[in-house]
């Protein structure tokens, strides 16, 4: 499996401040990327996968909306896991 649990508490303690912090926007936005990456490799070997690549959307959706609060609500963050994921609108 791609992604263990040590992979996950590694995510959840770079961004989220701790590894049992997995409710932050910034923790969830990481594991998203993380996640949207590698679907992105495998969509990039098997381009007939239509169910991998409608999981890949609606995860990309999940983290626009996330990002959008964060925008939206504490600017300072957003600015900041921006520069960290090196993500761009």
């Amino acid at each position: 499996m791609y992604l263990t649990k040590e992979k996950k508490a590694e995510i959840f303690s770079e961004f989220g401040k701790e590894a049992s912090n997995t409710g932050a926007a910034e923790s969830q936005i990481a594991l998203f990327s993380y996640r949207i990456t590698h679907l992105t490799e495998h969509l990039k070997i098997n381009k007939k996968d239509f169910s991998t690549k409608r999981a890949l959307l609606g995860l990309v959706g999940k983290r626009r909306r996330l990002l959008d609060y964060l925008k939206k609500n504490e600017i300072v963050r957003y600015r900041a896991i921006i520069a960290e994921l090196n993500l761009r609108k």
